[in-house]
């Protein structure tokens, strides 16, 4: 079953507050990379409205989403998400 804006909203939020501090950019590329196959079906400025973020994170997303065919989550970053 397909991922909701509703269920990608509150991933990203939770992924953007548990970012260590000074790092919630990185928390957005994490979210990108280890959901880019949910993410692809979906409208990315309405999940970013969904997560409660400004809306232009929704292009740090999508940074994320394009590295997702090259990077891989280390496990303790995964605790994040």
């Amino acid at each position: 079953m397909a991922m909701t804006v509703k269920e990608a909203g509150a991933i990203l939020r939770r992924a953007y507050n548990n970012a260590p501090d000074k790092e919630m950019m990185t928390g957005l590329f994490l979210f990108g990379i280890k959901y880019a196959d949910d993410l692809d079906e979906l409208p990315l400025r309405d999940v970013v409205r969904e997560a409660g973020l400004q809306r232009n994170y929704y292009t740090e997303i999508r940074r994320g989403i394009k590295l997702a065919q090259y990077a891989q989550i280390r496990p303790d970053a995964d605790l994040w998400l």
